[in-house]
């Protein structure tokens, strides 16, 4: 009995020499600075309606066969930008769609309505923007940006139309190309 106890004892002392020699060392600690950035953004993507094809009527008013979907996104930061807006413009608005005969149609008789938007109903491209040329643009929505819509999106739709009330024109094929940008301040 006396051998067990002391077989007992043995071993209960090695488990503890066991462990105190196995004692856990660490190092100095090291450090890495981290630095990320998203710039900011804007897009717009036309996702319907990139073609609109119009059947001409002199003296009258010719709806587009589609309208143009169009979706505008955002990630911006709402302490630099106070308003998204979305403006359509023709390059030469005395010759926003011309024919192989050299014959146009100004933008003034080209109208837009986006009934999400400002232009409700049909309005020609007459205005004037920070993005597009002097003439010929048309000022479709404004979002104003706040911490809750910093990053967003819409989709809105932009039906057109060409006025040819009181004019006429020459029969022909006639092309143009409408831009759509959106500007964010």
């Amino acid at each position: 009995m006396m051998s067990h106890r002391l077989a007992l004892s043995a071993c209960a002392l090695c488990v503890c020499l066991a462990t105190t020699s196995e004692a856990q060392v660490l190092s100095n600690t090291g450090s890495v600075n981290l630095n990320a950035t998203l710039a900011q953004s804007l897009t717009v993507s036309v996702t319907g309606g990139s073609t609109v094809n119009f059947t001409l009527v002199n003296g009258g008013t010719a709806a587009g066969d589609v309208p143009v979907a169009v979706q505008t996104s955002w990630n911006l930061t709402p302490a630099l930008v106070g308003v998204v807006s979305l403006y359509g413009y023709f390059g030469t608005p005395s010759q926003a769609l011309g024919s192989a005969a050299g014959d146009h149609i100004a933008s003034t008789s080209v109208e837009g309505r986006m009934t999400t938007g400002v232009p409700v109903t049909f309005v020609p491209f007459v205005q004037t923007n920070p993005v597009g040329p002097a003439a010929g643009s048309l000022l479709l929505f404004t979002n104003v940006i706040t911490l809750l819509n910093g990053v967003g999106s819409r989709t809105d739709n932009l039906d057109l139309r060409i006025n040819l009330t009181g004019q006429t024109i020459p029969a022909g094929a006639y092309t143009g190309v409408l831009t759509i940008q959106a500007r964010a301040i």
